[in-house]
């Protein structure tokens, strides 16, 4: 896919996200909602974790992936399902619009969430690092959700 996002003094402005498997293109501008196609997006209202569909992925650092792999153990009998796409930055688009619940994943860059997670808050999302603080360009271990079930 393609990813472009504009930040300015740390705070993400516009995110884009083209995905060219499904000729979709996600697009936010801060305080001016989340759009895929041109369409108003929203993130699904599951409110239940044993309801949730959760995303992480396979991070090549192998500290990483340890961490990513033990969280998915402990995660995987409380939410409905949990699943390994592919794609940081599509897996942020598909919590923006509903198809996931939440995405986690550790050791990631700016240049693999800053787009997304300005979409998923511009949806009605929250993203956070793994410790629960707001997302900052530095953010290596992120946590996105569609807000319901975050904590």
């Amino acid at each position: 896919g393609l990813i472009i996002a504009f930040s300015s003094y740390g705070k993400v402005l516009y995110g884009i996200i083209y995905d060219p498997f499904h000729d979709e293109m996600f697009i936010a501008g801060k305080n001016m909602g989340a759009y895929l196609n041109g369409i108003k997006i929203q993130c699904c209202k599951t409110k239940q974790l044993c309801d949730s569909v959760v995303a992480t992925g396979s991070p090549p650092n192998i500290l990483a992936l340890e961490a990513c792999l033990r969280a998915t153990t402990l995660i995987s009998p409380e939410v409905r399902t949990v699943r390994m796409l592919g794609s940081a930055a599509i897996m942020l688009s598909w919590v923006a619009i509903g198809r996931l619940t939440a995405y986690f994943e550790a050791d990631l860059n700016a240049w693999d969430l800053a787009a997304g997670s300005l979409i998923i808050k511009e949806a009605g999302g929250e993203v956070t690092d793994s410790w629960g603080n707001e997302f900052q360009l530095s953010t290596r271990n992120l946590v996105a959700s569609n807000g319901h079930i975050h904590s």
